[in-house]
C-alpha cells in the first residue's frame, strides 16, 4: 500500500473517531483547515456555519474547478468493532462522509505537490448534508459570490458497486426529496356507532391508496416517481373513532416539473376525497432536497478522467440513477457539474454493509483511488 494511502487512512480514522452531526462539525472543520494550510493552500472558514473553502491557484488561468466533500455524521450509535470506532455516543460516520472529506483532502495534497494545471482548484467542505441544509447554508452565505467557480464535482461512496469503480450517468442522478403532511379533520365518536361520525380513518385509507395513482397514472412510464406514506397519527382510542388523522410522507422524483405535478395532484386528491366524505383538511408540501441533475459535458469529463486513472473497464458511464437524495443538487442548479459513485464493495458480506447501517465502515482501499480521480479531473479541466 502506498505512503499516500497510509496517510489518508490515518486521516480518515481520526475523523471516524470524532463524528459530528449537522452544523456541529467544528472539530472536523478545524482538522480540514489545518491539513489544507499544511499543504500551502489558502483557507477560508465559517462558510455557511462550519463550511471550509480551500483555494489553490496555479499559473495565470482564470477558470475555477471545485471539488466538494460533505463533513457531517449521522445520529446513530456505532455497533461495529473497528479499532477507530466512534468515541461519541449516538453519532457515527455511517454514511462515509469521513471518507469523502479524506478523498478531497487527498486530491488537494496531490495537486498541491504537482501543481500541474493552470487555474484554480477549489476544495469545498460542506456541513449538514444529511438534513439537506448545508449546501443552501453555504449558498445563502454568498458562496458563489465570494468564491466563484466554473464547475463543481462531487462523489459518494457506494458499497453496492465494486471497489475501485466510477459510476455515473447523465441527467437525473439522485432524486429530490419532498415531504408532505396531510391533516384530516372529521367528527369522532364511539366505535359502535360509526354512522354518527365523519370517520377520518376511512378517509385516510382512501387517500393513502389514491396517492399511489400519482406514480402509476400521472407520471409517464419512464419518469421515476415514488410516493410513500410513512407515518399515521390519530387522536382516537381502540374503542373510539378519532376526530383527526395526520398522514406524513415522502416523495421522490428527478425534475421540478414532476415535483409540481405531484404536489398538484396530491392536493387535488386530498381536497376532493375529504369533500366527498364531509371532512375538512390541511395540506403542507415542502421541498427538502433538490434533485441532483448531472450536466452532460461534466459527466463526460468524469468518464474521461476516471478512465485515465482506472481504465475504461472500471468506469460505468450509464449507471442507474438512485432514488435517495443528495443536497449536491443545490450546487448543480447554480453551476455546471457532476456527481458520481465511487464503488466500495469488496465482495464480503460481513464487510459490505449498506449506508446508514450501524456497522458500516468506509473502504480505506478506495481513498487514494478517489483522490487520484479527482486530481486527474482537475488537471484535465484546467489543462495548461
Amino acid at each position: 500500500m502506498s505512503e499516500l494511502n497510509e496517510i489518508l487512512k490515518a486521516w480518515r480514522h481520526e475523523l471516524h473517531r470524532h463524528p459530528e452531526t449537522a452544523f456541529e462539525e467544528t472539530r472536523t472543520a478545524a482538522f480540514v483547515a489545518e491539513r489544507l494550510r499544511e499543504m500551502g493552500i489558502e483557507v477560508h472558514t465559517g462558510i455557511g456555519g462550519t463550511g471550509v473553502i480551500g483555494r489553490l491557484k496555479v499559473g495565470d488561468g482564470h477558470k475555477v474547478v471545485a471539488l466538494r466533500a460533505d463533513m457531517d455524521a449521522i445520529a446513530l450509535t456505532e455497533t461495529g468493532t473497528v479499532s477507530y470506532k466512534s468515541e461519541y455516543e449516538g453519532k457515527m460516520h455511517g454514511c462515509g462522509h469521513d471518507g469523502h472529506v479524506t478523498t478531497v483532502l487527498g486530491a488537494a495534497k496531490l495537486l498541491s505537490e504537482s501543481r500541474d494545471f493552470n487555474g484554480t482548484a477549489q476544495f469545498l467542505f460542506q456541513p449538514a448534508e444529511e438534513p439537506g441544509k448545508g449546501a443552501h447554508a453555504m449558498i445563502d452565505d454568498g458562496l458563489f459570490e465570494r468564491f466563484p467557480m466554473d464547475e463543481i464535482y462531487g462523489q459518494h461512496n457506494n458499497p453496492a458497486y465494486p471497489a475501485g469503480t466510477v459510476n455515473i450517468c447523465k441527467g437525473g442522478f439522485a432524486s429530490c426529496e419532498d415531504n408532505f403532511k396531510i391533516e384530516i379533520h372529521g367528527r369522532g365518536g364511539h366505535a359502535s356507532a360509526p354512522e354518527k361520525t365523519v370517520d377520518p380513518m376511512v378517509i385516510a385509507a382512501q387517500i393513502i391508496l389514491a396517492l399511489q395513482t400519482i406514480p402509476s397514472r400521472n407520471a409517464g412510464a419512464f419518469q421515476p416517481v415514488v410516493v410513500s406514506c410513512t407515518e399515521l397519527f390519530t387522536d382516537g382510542a381502540h374503542n373510539a373513532i378519532p376526530s383527526n388523522v395526520t398522514i406524513l410522507g415522502d416523495c421522490r422524483s428527478y425534475s421540478k416539473e414532476m415535483q409540481a405535478l405531484i404536489e398538484t395532484r396530491m392536493r387535488d386528491l386530498v381536497e376532493h376525497i375529504c369533500q366527498a366524505y364531509g371532512a375538512t383538511w390541511d395540506f403542507l408540501y415542502t421541498h427538502e432536497f433538490a434533485p441532483t441533475v448531472n450536466w452532460d459535458e461534466q459527466v463526460d469529463a468524469v468518464i474521461q478522467a476516471g478512465s485515465h486513472v482506472l481504465g475504461e473497464e472500471k468506469v460505468n458511464g450509464n449507471c442507474s440513477p438512485f432514488m435517495a437524495s443528495e443536497d449536491f443538487g443545490a450546487f448543480l442548479e447554480k453551476v455546471p457539474g457532476a456527481f458520481f459513485f465511487m464503488g466500495g464493495a469488496v465482495g464480503d458480506e460481513s464487510r459490505d454493509m449498506p449506508l446508514h447501517n450501524s456497522c458500516f465502515d468506509y473502504n480505506d482501499d478506495t481513498l487514494e483511488t478517489g483522490a487520484q480521480v479527482f486530481a486527474q479531473l482537475v488537471r484535465e479541466r484546467l489543462a495548461r
